[in-house]
This record gives C-alpha cells, sequence and structure tokens, in this order.
C-alpha cells in the first residue's frame, strides 16, 4: 500500500481541546501543568505563523449530561457545562499570555466584564492581526455539544482544518481499549463516521464539516510537538474527509 500523500501546510486552524485534557491527571478540575503543555503546542503553532482559534470544552469541571445533571432540566445542566467552558478558556488565556502569546475569549452567552461577545468578524480579524481565538460559551444554546461548536467556528472563520487534539493517535474501527482487534483508519468519510458511529464527534458537528467540506484531524495531542507537525504537512493521526 502506497503511502498516504501529507497534507498541505495549514494557514488557519480551529483547535478543538476537551476539558478533560486540562484536568492532567486529575480526577476533575484543572491541573496547571496540562493547561501550561496544552498552551506551548499552541504557541508553537502560533509561532510558526499559523492563524489559531481554540474551542474547548468544560467537561473537567461540568457535563450537562453527566450522572450529576441527572436531575436537573437539561438546558439548566447544559447552561452550567457551557459556563464551564468559559472558565477553561480564560484559564488557557492566561497561561498563553505569560507565555507572551496575544489572545482574546470570545463567548456566545454574553459576560461582557470577562469576554467579548462573539462576532464573526471580529474573531476573523483578531487571528489576522495574529491573536488566537478562545471561543468560549459553546454553541451559546443548550443541548448542542463543544463537538457542534467547533464545527460551527470551524466554519465561520473558514478554517482550513478542524483539529480535534485527543489523547489517541486517531480514529479506530472499534474501541481499542475494548477491542484488540480494532484497527486505525489513517482517513475515513464523513458519511463512513456517521454510518458506523465511530464516535468521533457527534453526528450535528460532522453533517456541519461535511456540509462545509471542513476537513477533520484526529489525532494524539499528548505527544509534544504533534500539532506543529501536523499544521505543517505531515501525515498524523486520522483525516476525515469527503473522499
Amino acid at each position: 500500500m502506497s503511502a498516504l500523500p501529507a497534507m498541505k501546510p495549514i494557514k488557519r486552524v480551529l483547535l478543538k481541546l476537551s476539558g478533560e485534557m486540562m484536568k492532567g491527571p486529575e480526577s476533575f478540575g484543572l491541573d496547571w501543568s496540562a493547561v501550561q503543555f496544552i498552551s506551548r503546542e499552541i504557541k508553537s503553532v502560533h509561532d510558526a505563523g499559523v492563524q489559531v482559534g481554540v474551542v474547548i470544552g468544560g467537561g473537567n469541571i461540568f457535563r450537562g449530561n453527566s450522572e450529576a445533571a441527572k436531575d436537573m432540566q437539561r438546558p439548566v445542566a447544559d447552561q452550567i457545562g457551557m459556563l464551564a467552558t468559559i472558565i477553561n478558556a480564560l484559564m488557557l488565556q492566561d497561561a498563553l499570555e505569560h507565555m507572551g502569546v496575544p489572545t482574546r475569549v470570545t463567548t456566545a452567552i454574553p459576560i461582557q466584564s470577562v469576554a467579548e461577545i462573539h462576532i464573526r468578524r471580529r474573531a476573523i480579524r483578531h487571528m489576522e492581526k495574529g491573536r488566537v481565538v478562545i471561543f468560549g460559551g459553546g454553541t451559546g444554546n443548550p443541548f448542542f455539544t463543544t463537538d457542534s461548536a467547533a464545527a460551527l467556528r470551524a466554519a465561520e472563520i473558514e478554517a482550513d482544518a478542524l483539529l480535534k487534539g485527543t489523547k489517541v493517535d486517531g480514529i479506530y474501527t472499534a474501541d481499542p481499549r475494548k477491542d484488540p482487534n480494532a484497527k486505525r483508519l489513517p482517513t475515513v468519510t464523513y458519511d463512513r463516521v456517521l454510518r458506523d458511529k465511530l464516535n468521533v464527534m457527534d453526528a450535528a458537528a460532522i453533517a456541519i464539516c461535511r456540509d462545509n467540506n471542513t476537513p477533520v484531524v484526529v489525532y494524539d495531542l499528548s505527544k509534544p510537538g504533534n500539532t506543529l507537525r501536523l499544521v505543517q504537512g505531515e501525515t498524523i493521526g486520522t483525516r476525515v474527509t469527503g473522499e
């Protein structure tokens, strides 16, 4: 089998991070060393001249669909989860700015004293000026995940790719932790992800990416330097495209 063609270098990227990436070895909450590691990875991409947007989840603090929220009204639980993403966004902003990286936090939920309200054109302008834009607050609506928010923001800013940073090295035919015969897929189509329920992102997010022809790359963010190598064109992780 011939090697996959390398990806074209990326000029503008949307990085999707789960809240769990922020807690490091802790069972919940924020771990400063984990936040600093993520910040260094983002800084390396920014320093390479790539425009960066970030969508971050809040699952390390609160999940709207978690066991802890089972007796709550789903819209209320989701609103708490969206506020958790803003906490993570502010933590990431502080870490990046300590490293000399200019940032802006925007939010789909109006909190003027904490962050800018999300305006598409303004966010693009920030990135054009060399600022990392961290999108907090999800979509601002209950019943939508931060995966959907990432797909939406990637389409809005016309990102060259949506990078989903995880702790695994790509998408597998089954859960490799449960199935020893699971195989990693170097590429996969949007339609197969939806048909086979490969659990890359939720169905709404994949559909948004498919409809806007936004490539998705699922890769191991925890390996130092992977994000920079990826945006520079190396073949890392699993690509999700229409082909």
